[in-house]
């Protein structure tokens, strides 16, 4: 129930348990825990559709297109979609086998990557020999172990000390000639955290030889953000080893399914969600918090989850009182970027068709993957060494989904709906010119990528809706065009993610003030991750 408390100075007036700033994900999955828990919570948003870069509208008729996400990968390992009972509300996941694909080159044949290893590796020794195709089961064999300790990692507030037990018992994935059994497994622990602090390009070049090979993982990799030649990234890549365990999902009738499914959830325990609702300030207001929107008075509740880009909230703490030099201190020291990439969704009647595939796969093809159109990784440093300095690459790295071939319900029928996610392409240009000026040119180059690939494909474009970094931020509130919010820069994860004194989801001298959201622990991507663990924190404040 909503309980009553006096404002000081006036009457009573209503007081929530819980206030959410943002319906993403995050913030949906934060307040359905509250609700479950027979908390009174309501969500606020600015946007008229809820689920921010997990949502999913009409972009052309009879076309369901994603805003953001389009593949589902991480919270398919957590407990978040079971605790919420999630299938009972709607939510239906189709597996994405094969879950990813590289095209052949003029001298190795493509490679798949199927939810069967075996499957995998056979497809790796037909393009690019035996001798990698064991080095790939040895990689998952060493890799899974630590992958699945890195996803536990995730799911609780980043502490020096539970990101060491979430990797407890793993020197056995590492290896050391010190003498003794003490010093050996002391060694075995120093070689484990110089592999997990490596880069993805040092990973990829310890294991394997076949070039076609490391630039499919290296992209899978870059993903997450940052280049694999970065520290820190080599798990990133070992992510690799749990799509053996559970593929990569994709939500029936869209990215924003799961979004939905939230929202009948909340809505089935008493919450509310509002949209056109902007948050302006949030404040103290005796013993508990305002949270203001324009024209209604202001929102009261004993714990506010901001679960909104970081730089929206201490916009909103700095018009609420909060210190101004501590706020700019922390705005001076965290790391948005510049961009990341743009999307390119296209309404077309026919999918790419790759030359080359093996004759064994499902009905669906590759469509069901991630279709990782690289094939070596210096395009990959071309182009995000161009974002780097302001320009566009000459031939963007593309990931291109089909999931209309799983799902026929994006597109109307004999019609079919690809996404096309291209990095790297920064906010802002070096040469003054702006993305409305430049837009058509980007997406002109994602297609001529495309046909690279797949000859012929832009014969079979029907619709185009292009979102440029530019376009990220004013619909998505994505500040800088980033998609992680904040770099996934080693420097800017686990303990360090916003910034130390944030990272453990909680704003000093403001008790009752939560953080939720891709720019907290663990970052970016739809895990729901840093949505629970502030619903968590909140239920432990009474």
């Amino acid at each position: 129930m909503i309980r009553r408390r006096l404002r000081a100075g006036s009457s009573t007036h209503p007081v929530r348990d819980g206030v959410v700033v943002g319906a993403g994900h995050n913030g949906l999955i934060a307040a359905a825990y509250l609700a479950q828990a027979g908390r009174s919570v309501q969500v606020l948003e600015r946007d008229t559709v809820a689920g921010g870069a997990v949502s999913t509208v009409e972009r052309f008729p009879g076309y369901r297109v994603d805003r953001g996400s389009s593949a589902h990968l991480m919270i398919r390992h957590s407990p978040v979609l079971d605790e919420l009972q999630l299938s009972a509300h709607g939510l239906r996941y189709v597996d994405c086998d094969p879950w990813a694909f590289a095209p052949g080159t003029a001298t190795t044949a493509p490679i798949v990557f199927r939810t069967d290893l075996e499957a995998t590796c056979a497809s790796i020794a037909a393009a690019v020999g035996t001798a990698d195709a064991e080095a790939y089961r040895q990689f998952v064999g060493v890799w899974r172990p630590r992958a699945r300790a890195v996803m536990r990692s995730f799911y609780s507030p980043a502490a020096p000390g539970r990101f060491a037990t979430a990797f407890a018992g793993l020197t056995g994935t590492a290896e050391s000639a010190r003498p003794g059994p003490v010093a050996r497994r002391a060694g075995a622990m120093l070689s484990l955290t110089q592999e997990l602090m490596s880069s993805g390009d040092a990973l990829l070049d310890r294991w394997f030889t076949a070039e076609p090979l490391k630039a499919a993982l290296a992209w899978f990799g870059a993903q997450s953000g940052p280049p694999m030649n970065a520290p820190g990234t080599a798990p990133m890549i070992g992510f690799a080893a749990l799509q053996h365990d559970i593929p990569p999902g994709r939500a029936l009738g869209g990215s924003g399914a799961l979004t939905e499914a939230l929202l009948r959830r909340i809505s089935a325990d008493g919450g509310e969600v509002a949209t056109g609702r902007p948050a302006v300030a949030i404040s103290r207001c005796g013993d508990h918090w305002r949270v203001d929107t324009p024209g209604d008075g202001g929102h009261c509740a004993t714990t506010v989850i901001a679960a909104c880009h970081v730089l929206t909230t201490l916009d909103l703490l700095a018009t609420g009182g909060y210190d101004p030099t501590t706020i700019d201190r922390w705005r001076a020291q965290i790391a948005v970027g510049d961009g990341i990439g743009m999307a390119v969704r296209m309404g077309t009647d026919q999918l790419p068709v790759y030359p080359d595939l093996p004759s064994d796969l499902p009905a669906h093809g590759v469509h069901s993957a991630l279709g990782l159109l690289v094939t070596d990784r210096a395009h990959l440093r071309r182009a995000q060494t161009a974002a780097s300095v302001g320009e566009l690459p000459e031939r963007p790295a593309l990931v291109a989904m089909g999931y209309s071939a799983i799902d026929p319900s994006l597109a109307p029928p004999g019609e079919h709906l690809l996404n096309v996610w291209a990095q790297w392409h920064p906010r802002r240009l070096a040469d003054g010119t702006t993305w409305q000026q430049v837009a058509p040119a980007a997406a002109a180059a994602v297609t001529a990528e495309l046909d690279r690939h797949a000859p012929g494909f832009s014969d079979h474009i029907r619709h185009t809706h292009i979102q440029t970094p530019e376009d990220l931020e004013n619909e998505l509130g994505l500040v800088g065009g980033n998609i992680m919010h904040v770099e996934m820069s080693i420097d800017q994860m686990f303990f360090w993610r916003p910034h130390p004194d944030l990272s453990n989801h909680r704003v000093p001298g403001a008790d009752g003030i939560l953080l939720a959201g891709a720019s907290t622990h663990p970052g970016g991507g739809v895990t729901g991750a840093s949505g629970r663990i502030s619903a968590q924190l909140a239920l432990r404040r009474r």
